[in-house]
């Protein structure tokens, strides 16, 4: 007579936690603190997030029946697919505001962390030195969550002196897929990274001998197409095709490369953007100068107190410390 499959659920494992031994406690923890995130980790990752030994979760999965961890898991993942929540993978619909708060600010530092661990410090380089040696860099995208991660890339290349553009549309794309060359990169953005007219602009520029350079999830079309893939896997969220943590891990990955591109690049990029910052700082649109304010007094303090606008000594002390 076959035996029956234990019975697993989040309320089960609420229930039963307090009769646990600490350390499994903790396990649970863990685990109902972002179920989805807990699926896909490694025995070592739960139990480094947990503060355990590994053998304190097989002991842990034991306890409520089952042979293996990987036993565990699939039945967590059953779980989670038929009595998913609709608003967020963490988050059950009776869950109160702090509840809400710790589970969504937990599961995305545990999408930033994974991230962390899943990037390749060579292929980082790898992108950063293709375009630091390109002509001229071009961002393709298409979709709001894409385009918002191309316009922000766009523009932080621009800051780092090289050049480069955003591009949405998709004729634009192709006639810039076949003018980039090869000492042209094409950097192309998608979750997704299944959209036929961008797949098309990065085939076009590939064949044309530019760098084809892809952030997207890996085992995807575009990943494919990519000479060099950046690849970024998040769990799925419950009510977006692209929801919060693509959008974080994707600006992490941008500002992961931009930093290693800018050390590349050298001091005189650094020595650039410093003083980007402070000509927006004093005639930005947002600045008190152009709005006609006087700015905060620990704004307007220089060095050794002095006043620190421009055109005043304070100004001129500060800049003489600076460079």
């Amino acid at each position: 007579m076959p035996m029956t499959a234990p019975i697993l659920t989040l309320q089960l494992l609420q229930q039963q936690k307090d009769a646990l031994p600490l350390a499994q406690r903790q396990v649970i923890d863990v685990i109902l603190r972002d179920p989805g995130a807990a699926v896909l980790a490694t025995v070592e990752q739960l139990a480094a997030q947990a503060g355990v030994s590994m053998p304190t979760i097989v002991r842990m999965c034991r306890r409520f029946g089952f042979d293996s961890v990987r036993e565990f898991m699939v039945a967590l993942a059953q779980t989670l697919a038929v009595s998913g929540s609709h608003l967020h993978r963490s988050v059950r619909a009776e869950d109160p505001a702090d509840a809400v708060i710790s589970k969504i600010t937990h599961a995305a530092a545990s999408a930033l962390t994974q991230l962390g661990r899943s990037l390749d410090p060579a292929r980082i380089d790898d992108v950063a030195a293709a375009m630091a040696r390109a002509s001229r860099i071009d961002c393709y995208s298409v979709g709001a969550a894409s385009s918002f991660m191309t316009q922000e890339l766009q523009s932080r290349l621009f800051r780092l002196g090289l050049t480069a553009n955003a591009i949405f549309d998709a004729h634009q794309q192709l006639v810039s897929a076949s003018t980039l060359g090869r000492d042209g990169v094409a950097f192309v953005i998608s979750h997704v990274g299944r959209m036929p007219y961008t797949l098309e602009a990065a085939q076009f520029a590939r064949e044309h001998g530019a760098t084809v350079v892809a952030l997207t999830q890996p085992d995807t079309p575009l990943a494919e197409l990519a000479d060099l893939l950046l690849p970024v896997s998040v769990p799925q969220d419950a009510v977006m095709r692209v929801g919060t943590e693509a959008y974080l891990a994707h600006l992490m990955v941008i500002e992961i490369l931009m930093v290693r591109l800018a050390q590349i690049l050298g001091p005189r990029v650094v020595s650039d953007m410093q003083q980007y910052k402070r000509l927006l700082e004093t005639h930005g649109f947002d600045s008190y100068e152009y709005m006609g304010f006087q700015q905060p007094v620990q704004v307007r303090r220089g060095v050794d107190g002095k006043d620190a606008r421009p055109g005043t000594a304070g100004a001129r002390a500060r800049r003489k410390v600076e460079g």
